[in-house]
């Protein structure tokens, strides 16, 4: 089966004032794909979604999602986008049940069932006003007028706000079931790193200065590796920094609080090794560690 494109980014620059934001960013999302839209506070991930939106107009390049220019979305396209943004509802002073009679109007494919399903797990009466709610209440509510207008194309940004572990986890199951059962497309981002490693099938990882990697995570998973020299055999000195990007053999590495060394690379063990006596480092007592999808996150990044 062919699928089409959700979502073109085509060099991409945006700048508030002197600042620039996105420099020649481009990617795709596939159509029935769950992309992580993954980077550190400040390189751009909030701006990408205002532009996908039509929310902001680029300073150049070409934003399509489904295959209209971001910035003239049609009202039919809007309706098949569904949207999470900020972890609010605009229209507090609303109760729950004129949240639905609101929203319902607008969308042709509202599912009443899946709004009543996610909401009543509130235990909140129907008559109860939005305004009213607890900030993780509030989120709920969002998460079920989304859902429930079944949208071709999903945009979270941030649905952790305010959620407890167990909600979180529930919203995730209904989450996977409806982008897998129904071919959705879903750009997400989230502070909490470890629910992508459940999501999604692939990531974007955004750094500062416009650069980008775009790849399945399993790929991801499967060629970064996270290497350790315990503190007894660990060199007094580092290289400087900064390191050599993406590409070069050693993408981090790094002093850990114990003392210890962690390397971070695309390579097997041999590859770093002989990296490391290149930069004036004995690799003895060098070895991979196992990670999760955060731990990863933090090596590709950087903590700081």
């Amino acid at each position: 089966m062919t699928h089409g494109t959700a979502i073109t980014v085509d060099g991409l620059v945006h700048r508030y004032g002197a600042r620039t934001i996105h420099d020649g960013l481009s990617f795709q999302v596939a159509e029935g794909r769950i992309l992580g839209l993954l980077g550190k506070n400040g390189v751009g991930k909030t701006t990408l979604i205002k532009i996908l939106m039509g929310f902001l107009a680029p300073s150049a390049g070409r934003c399509r999602v489904l295959g209209e220019p971001s910035h003239a979305l049609s009202a039919a396209a809007k309706r098949r986008i569904g949207l999470v943004f900020e972890g609010h509802l605009a229209y507090d002073f609303m109760s729950i049940r004129e949240v639905e009679r609101f929203f319902s109007a607008w969308y042709p494919k509202w599912r009443r069932d899946v709004f009543h399903d996610l909401i009543d797990r509130l235990g909140l009466p129907l008559t109860h006003r939005i305004r009213h709610m607890s900030e993780g209440q509030r989120s709920q509510a969002v998460l079920g007028v989304v859902m429930a207008q079944d949208p071709d194309l999903l945009i979270l940004d941030d649905y952790t706000m305010g959620l407890d572990a167990g909600y979180r986890r529930l919203f995730l199951d209904y989450l996977i079931h409806y982008a897998r059962e129904g071919r959705k497309t879903v750009l997400v981002t989230s502070h909490v790193v470890q629910d992508m490693e459940r999501l999604v099938d692939d990531v974007i990882f955004l750094r500062r200065g416009g650069r980008v990697l775009q790849t399945s995570l399993a790929d991801f998973m499967a060629t970064f590796r996270h290497f350790h020299m315990p503190a007894s055999v660990a060199p007094d000195a580092l290289p400087p920094d900064p390191l050599p990007e993406v590409g070069e053999t050693l993408h981090a590495v790094e002093r850990e609080a114990d003392g210890g060394v962690s390397v971070f690379a695309f390579h097997d063990r041999p590859t770093v090794e002989s990296a490391l006596r290149h930069q004036g480092i004995n690799p003895t007592g060098l070895r991979e560690q196992a990670m999760t999808l955060e731990d990863a996150f933090v090596g590709y990044t950087g903590k700081y």
